[in-house]
């Protein structure tokens, strides 16, 4: 173990003697290590992906805030395959004094890995430009990624469909929460024609995948109308098509599990009233979904991810509240997500702490892997620490629930 990794170890225990789960207090199955020392500093929305070669990859962003905070910037670090410590962590995206936020990985099938993020323009998440880097297949620890290419990905929803899909989300929304939500909806009619808001404030949040078929998909929402869609690929990322947004206001951050019929069903984050998980499904690889509904899972407007396992299961990582982020579960659906019977928590402490904004996949091992922010205030008036905290278990562990 490293002199960092024993002195974030011995940080988590004094938070533990403050009520959170602690890496020597979990059960066996369960392994936890904080990716770096925990620091008063916003580290946040992590994904975590494993590489063609075995080794763990993880992003987040990191700064003094978020999209109001010109320092934020990517930062990365690896798990080398049979490693149980991570490498220091590293700077791998940076634009100059402007917000980095919200990366996102995708492992293509010819070794190499992308990464999708926005550049926040002018402090608003409407102003969100999306961009990618690829990184060639010899990349690997223990050092920073040299990225190949890097590009703006140009995003150009059909005009039309997406002013329809803006007016029918709102129009379903009931008289009372119009009324609530007036302020926030009063600019939609103008911005949904206008060209440059449809084009602008599309972001990632869960990685990408690729489906049996080729088909690369790169869940995306926006903040600016409380929407989202798909940004898909047929050519391995050479050429981009935008998908036709979701109808639903308040359903974001996209996580999308494909059935066994080839049905795509997409969990999403609720930015509205409903405190739900929401649900949409696509009979066509992505280009457009149903209407998204509600499921029985709560939401506290936090983010989430599902992936299918190796089993057939369907794997949930989630703060299971629908209100506060200081419980993080794993639920497993044997349905194909119809019902999620079976809950495990990863993390569960008192209200004031949050473990969220969660990345998930399972290694070719069958070992399932997550990561997260891990924010604890440590008493007596002292500011909270964030760190990505990582989190290792076999669905053994999960079906044994708490």
């Amino acid at each position: 173990m490293t002199r960092s990794t024993t002195k974030a170890v011995g940080w988590l225990w004094i938070a533990g003697a403050l009520g959170a789960m602690t890496a020597s207090a979990a059960p066996p199955e369960l392994v936890k290590r904080a990716i770096f020392e925990p620091e008063a500093k916003h580290n946040h929305a992590s994904c975590v992906t494993e590489t063609p070669k075995g080794d763990m990859l993880a992003v987040w962003y990191s700064g003094t805030g978020e999209r109001r905070a010109d320092d934020v910037v990517i930062q990365a670090a690896w798990l080398p395959k049979g490693a149980d410590a991570w490498s220091p962590r590293f700077q791998t995206a940076d634009t100059p004094n402007y917000p980095d936020c919200n990366p996102a990985l995708l492992s293509a099938p010819d070794g190499r890995v992308w990464m999708f993020w926005p550049t926040i323009l002018d402090h608003r998440w409407e102003s969100a430009l999306l961009k990618y880097a690829v990184a060639d297949p010899s990349q690997a620890p223990p050092g920073p990624i040299t990225w190949e290419t890097s590009n703006v990905l140009h995003l150009t929803p059909d005009g039309a469909k997406f002013e329809k899909a803006v007016a029918d989300s709102v129009a379903k929304l009931t008289d009372e929460e119009r009324t609530k939500y007036a302020k926030e909806l009063e600019p939609f009619t103008a911005r949904a024609s206008d060209l440059l808001y449809q084009r602008l404030g599309w972001m990632p949040r869960v990685r990408g995948i690729v489906l049996p078929s080729g088909r690369w998909l790169l869940p995306l929402y926006c903040d600016t109308f409380s929407l989202s869609l798909m940004a898909i690929s047929d050519d391995q990322g050479k050429t981009w098509q935008t998908g036709e947004s979701t109808v639903g206001f308040g359903a974001i951050q996209p996580s999308v599990v494909r059935k066994n019929d080839g049905t795509l069903v997409a969990f999403f984050r609720d930015n509205g009233p409903h405190n739900k998980i929401r649900m949409a499904t696509s009979p066509d690889e992505g280009k457009t979904w149903t209407d998204v509904v509600d499921t029985d899972l709560p939401n506290p407007g936090a983010g989430i991810e599902a992936i299918r396992l190796e089993s057939g299961a369907w794997a949930m990582i989630h703060n299971d509240l629908s209100r506060g982020r200081h419980s993080l579960a794993v639920s497993l659906s044997d349905d194909e997500g119809a019902t999620w019977p079976v809950t495990r928590h990863v993390e569960l402490d008192k209200p004031g702490s949050s473990f969220h904004y969660p990345s998930m996949t399972q290694a070719r091992d069958g070992a399932i892997h997550a990561t997260y922010t891990y924010s604890l205030g440590l008493g007596n008036g002292t500011a909270k620490k964030s760190t990505i905290m990582h989190a290792t278990f076999p669905e053994s562990w999960v079906r044994q629930g708490d």
